[in-house]
């Protein structure tokens, strides 16, 4: 494990950009550490807080025609308009499609989600890391397929240098202020939309 302690440097809408690797019909029905329906509304969270905070986002597939099928489609839905780029690669960053998108991002800061964990999410991430790049996992926006392979995928992943953290905490960084126009979107995102019914609540009682 890394004993190199840097200045912390937050995530910001300007430095951070998010990859989502793998979100795929087939292989989330191998998923053991969360329920479909919990992976599906984080990953789907994650995606649509990141829009709100004007992330570039970069999805991919692996063998989506012969293999592992589809991004499930309430994902599809929270990415109008952004492609999903299929390849063939175990490693995300192999494929000169992924790596050139990522580039053109110009980011330094990559949060990366994916299935499986210690491999769709995890090997891009750590390519990141080879490559100077700060790379962060959304780990409950991941998945895998047994206990085995979350804890050595975790700890494969601290090992190399990555920054683990939830989907949510992330992107509240990414927030910053609640007083951000984008603040309300985001915590409706995450449906946390009762945040903004609370702001509204105190500000009634801060007038009285």
């Amino acid at each position: 494990m890394t004993n190199q302690i840097r200045p912390y440097e937050p995530l910001t809408s300007e430095n951070a950009a998010l990859i989502l690797v793998d979100h795929q019909v087939g292989l989330m029905t191998g998923v053991r550490d969360y329920s479909t329906g919990e992976l599906k509304h984080n990953v789907v969270a994650l995606a649509k807080a990141a829009r709100a905070l004007n992330l570039p986002i970069i999805a991919t597939t692996t063998a989506r025609d012969s293999m592992w099928g589809p991004t499930f489609p309430e994902l599809v839905e929270a990415l109008p308009g952004i492609e999903i780029i299929d390849r063939s690669s175990v490693n995300a960053f192999d494929d000169a499609h992924v790596a050139r998108a990522i580039e053109a991002t110009g980011r330094k800061k990559l949060i990366f989600a994916g299935i499986s964990l210690e491999v769709c999410a995890a090997f891009p991430a750590i390519t990141a890391v080879g490559k100077g790049l700060d790379a962060y996992v959304a780990v409950d926006a991941s998945g895998t397929f047994s206990e085995t392979k979350r804890q050595v995928g975790l700890l494969r992943m601290l090992q190399a240098g990555v920054i683990l953290s939830d989907y949510a905490t992330l992107m509240v960084e990414i927030l910053k202020d609640n007083a951000r126009p984008e603040a309300g979107e985001v915590y409706e995102a995450m449906d946390m939309g009762w945040a903004k019914l609370v702001g509204q609540i105190s500000a009634e009682y801060a007038k009285k």
